[in-house]
């Protein structure tokens, strides 16, 4: 196992090759957190299928994304004064564990001092996304940034300044077709559309209701083909067409106090999770206007506050914040089981071919079988003991974590 230091590494310019595997943005293709990827271990440790471990230039809870032959991460530094405060975006091999360059990005004007009890998440909270060609960042009140895969800045957009959410920026940016499309909730209560080219805004919508959303927006298509940009919010679930920004239908949903879950979708229905004491709410695509009675198939208590789902055959899974891990028949809603985990938990659970993933903050990462059972496999845990909120990405047989500290590349070879 390699440990190196971001600092004092030659700056390589490298062009990135496609892959078949990429992981391109938060909790990879389509925000499922799914991967097929073959062979990635179920057990490592400091000692046994490390790759890797890459020290980082500051903390963060955006999670690694892989392009090619390279995996970018951002983090922030000098949180203890605000007017200094800088966010990162970093190139590393994915093979040697080398960072290839690091962007320093400072902050445009002060950000609004986050409660020390939420882990300072906002300030690289965001998750990059990537097309291979480009790679979009976005840093809350310091706006939405363009970079060739050099780390060159190609444009930057302004969000907005407004500081409307309690614990800061969260949702990350996502692309369709042509566009980029951020939630700029914190910044200006907007959802915002731009071309991935230029930066020029297509089109915008605002949104005073948006302000307790931290989820990423999904597209997911309904039964007759129709592409639909999935949006939660508190107590509701927006389907917004993704070419105008206007809304297609709306729906009730048992999401309170925040909504930070994003959706799932498969077979033409949604499943939405979300709120502290909120619970999970399965809506059918299409329609028009409020569709609560029409397309709802179901609505229960029994959710999840921050961390996501995955869907494997018929059944959801999620971990809560407070570890308790459940399976929930989808036909149904109705829960199939549950089992307590050690630790707390921010990061989305991963299913990487039928297993599932449960990194936690400060316990290490569980593996469990992806079947309603719920078989422990493996408890696996490294020394460093800085936060791990961020959710892991995958790619060609390869398992990436990142912590406040570090970057870990979890591998056989």
């Amino acid at each position: 196992m390699k440990t190196l230091t971001l600092f004092g590494v030659m700056t390589l310019t490298i062009v990135a090759t496609a892959c078949s595997e990429d992981w391109p943005g938060f909790r990879g293709t389509n925000a499922t957190g799914v991967s097929t990827s073959e062979g990635v271990p179920t057990t490592w440790s400091d000692s046994e299928n490390l790759k890797w471990k890459l020290d980082l230039p500051g903390k963060g809870y955006s999670s690694p994304i892989v392009i090619g032959d390279s995996v970018y991460v951002t983090c922030y530094s000098d949180d203890t004064d605000l007017s200094k405060l800088k966010r990162f975006l970093v190139r590393i091999n994915r093979q040697t564990g080398k960072a290839t360059w690091s962007k320093e990005v400072a902050a445009a004007a002060p950000e609004k001092e986050i409660p020390r009890f939420a882990g300072r998440p906002g300030f690289a909270s965001h998750t990059p996304v990537s097309d291979g060609e480009r790679i979009y960042a976005m840093f809350g009140n310091s706006g939405l940034h363009a970079f060739d895969m050099n780390g060159e800045l190609l444009w930057r957009k302004d969000l907005g300044k407004e500081e409307n959410s309690m614990f800061g920026s969260a949702s990350s940016p996502i692309l369709y077709q042509d566009k980029v499309i951020v939630m700029a909730a914190a910044e200006s209560e907007s959802i915002r559309s731009f071309d991935k080219k230029s930066g020029k805004q297509l089109w915008k919508t605002d949104a005073g209701s948006l302000n307790k959303s931290y989820s990423t927006p999904v597209i997911a298509k309904s039964d007759d083909g129709r592409a639909e940009l999935l949006i939660p919010i508190v107590g509701e679930v927006w389907s917004v067409n993704p070419e105008s920004g206007k809304l297609f239908w709306y729906s009730e949903a048992r999401s309170d106090t925040a909504t930070c879950p994003v959706i799932v979708a498969k077979n033409g229905i949604a499943y939405c999770l979300g709120g502290r004491g909120g619970g999970r709410t399965a809506i059918r695509l299409g329609g028009k206007g409020d569709v609560t009675k029409s397309h709802t198939v179901w609505s229960t208590q029994g959710g999840s506050y921050v961390p996501s789902p995955v869907i494997k055959g018929d059944h959801l899974y999620w971990v809560k914040d407070d570890g308790v891990l459940t399976c929930v028949d989808m036909k149904t809603g109705k829960e199939a089981n549950k089992s307590r985990l050690s630790g707390k938990f921010y990061a989305s659970i991963t299913l990487i071919g039928d297993k599932l993933y449960a990194l936690s903050r400060f316990s290490g990462t569980h593996v469990l079988e992806a079947t309603p059972e719920l078989k422990k496999v493996a408890h696996n845990k490294l020394t460093d003991e800085s936060d791990h909120s961020a959710s892991p990405a995958v790619s060609d047989g390869q398992l990436f974590i990142r912590s406040d500290k570090a970057l870990y590349c979890i591998s056989a070879d």
